[in-house]
């Protein structure tokens, strides 16, 4: 064999070899709800599913100053399946120099003009701090963290520096946006009893979304990079149609989507929700 043959080979055993080092000493590992966690993860959501009537249990609904400095405040919600009628998505690019990487999480809206926000997130134990790395290892238990939009919509757009976008989803098939809120709630209350790890690749914010999306309609997202790596997703949502785009391209929609600096202006009491879709603002 020559010495690029050699080489690789070499490689390659010494590649296999550190990755059954690496299961060796995280396949023991199991994932738990009974641990110390940071305040904004304490809680766990779930609901309380009767036939069309729901009450959501440890709704989170801080009041953030800042990342540190916040009130905090757990409720519960009811609402009825059958009254979702729009549903939007959050894209957050949380590390702006590091586009491929980014959080993506979902919104439901109420025919009573309500919203109910959904972010799909690692559960952190104090001094933990998010790593795609570590989110490969077993390091991460995942959660469904049920939220109102001021909490966790606000908490990213206001007082941290992410870049942050609000689309509106394009749903086909009537009646798919409350068999969408139908998944998600029954996948939270899978979550609360049984515990996951998070996975980086596998079990990530928009792996979760894309499963739940294909769950109602079947094929609808399509296996991409975009939904491994959320911040590549802008080419995946405009090609298959996933989300509304207004004055063009998908170019022009993140300019005209993009809620920071409304967010940031937003008064306290106002509704938020109404402020971060009022382009005019």
């Amino acid at each position: 064999m020559d010495y690029l043959t050699v080489s690789a080979v070499i490689l390659i055993i010494s590649v296999i070899t550190l990755l059954l080092w690496v299961w060796s000493r995280i396949r023991h590992l199991r994932p738990s709800n009974d641990l110390s966690w940071v305040n904004e993860n304490k809680y766990t959501a779930f609901a309380e599913i009767k036939g069309d009537d729901v009450v959501l249990k440890n709704v989170r609904n801080f009041n953030w100053r800042t990342t540190k400095d916040y009130d905090e405040s757990w409720i519960e919600k009811k609402f009825k399946i059958s009254d979702c009628t729009k549903i939007w998505l959050v894209l957050e690019y949380f590390y702006p120099t590091r586009r491929p990487i980014a959080h993506t999480l979902l919104s439901f809206e109420f025919r009573d003009g309500e919203r109910l926000s959904c972010s799909i997130e690692i559960r952190r134990e104090p001094g933990e701090k998010f790593s795609p790395i570590k989110g490969l290892l077993r390091e991460f238990e995942i959660m469904y963290v049920w939220a109102t939009e001021e909490d966790v919509i606000g908490v990213r757009s206001r007082c941290r520096k992410s870049e942050t976008h609000l689309f509106e989803a394009v749903i086909l098939g009537e009646g798919n946006e409350c068999r969408m809120l139908e998944s998600y709630l029954k996948r939270t209350n899978d979550l609360h009893k049984n515990p996951e790890f998070y996975n980086s690749i596998f079990n990530n914010c928009t792996t979760n979304i894309a499963s739940h999306v294909n769950d109602v309609y079947p094929g609808r997202i399509p296996r991409a990079l975009g939904v491994i790596l959320p911040g590549l997703s802008p080419k995946l949502l405009s090609k298959n149609n996933l989300v509304k785009l207004r004055g063009g391209g998908i170019k022009q929609e993140m300019k005209i989507n993009q809620i920071e600096e409304r967010a940031r202006s937003w008064d306290g009491t106002s509704d938020f929700g109404e402020m971060i879709r009022n382009v005019d603002s």
